[in-house]
Order: C-alpha cells, then structure tokens, then sequence
C-alpha cells in the first residue's frame, strides 16, 4: 500500500511540473528586458584612500589616493582642519 501511494504521489508531482512547465518559460520568454545607456555609464564614486601616519612626536602626516582629484583635495583640506595642520 505505501509504495502504490508512494508512486502516484511521485507521478502526480511530475504531472504538475510539466504542466506548469510551458507556463513558466511563456512567462520568461514575454518578459521585456531593456538596457538603457544612461544606467550602464553610471559609476559609483570610489572613496579617497587615506593612509595617516603618526611620528614620535605626536606630529601627523597622510597620503591620499583615489580617482577623484577635487575629491582628493577636500579630504585634505577636511584633514588639516581637524588635526590643526596648515
């Protein structure tokens, strides 16, 4: 008994996928896709890498680097404000 009720679960479950199956790739193959240029040229903006260094003397110093020079020069600027360095 088990095994015949194990069976005509399975044979329903396969019924079902390939009835359902048409649906599925009717619906993949109707779905409108679109590349639009304006998206694809959009980058994200890499951060301002910053590497500060502290001497001995408690003085500080930095190296910036990054792709963005105007960028660049605000993180300094934001820098030499904070830490009291002209």
């Amino acid at each position: 008994m088990r095994h015949a009720h194990l069976i005509l679960i399975v044979l329903t479950a396969t019924l079902l996928f390939f009835a359902a199956y048409p649906v599925l790739t009717a619906a993949k193959e109707n779905f409108p896709i679109k590349k639009e240029p304006e998206l694809q040229q959009i980058k994200p903006k890499k951060p301002v890498k910053i590497k500060l260094k502290r001497t001995a003397k408690e003085e500080y110093s930095w190296e910036l680097s990054g792709d963005d020079v105007d960028e660049i020069v605000r993180t300094d600027q934001r820098l030499r404000k904070m830490l009291h360095v002209k």
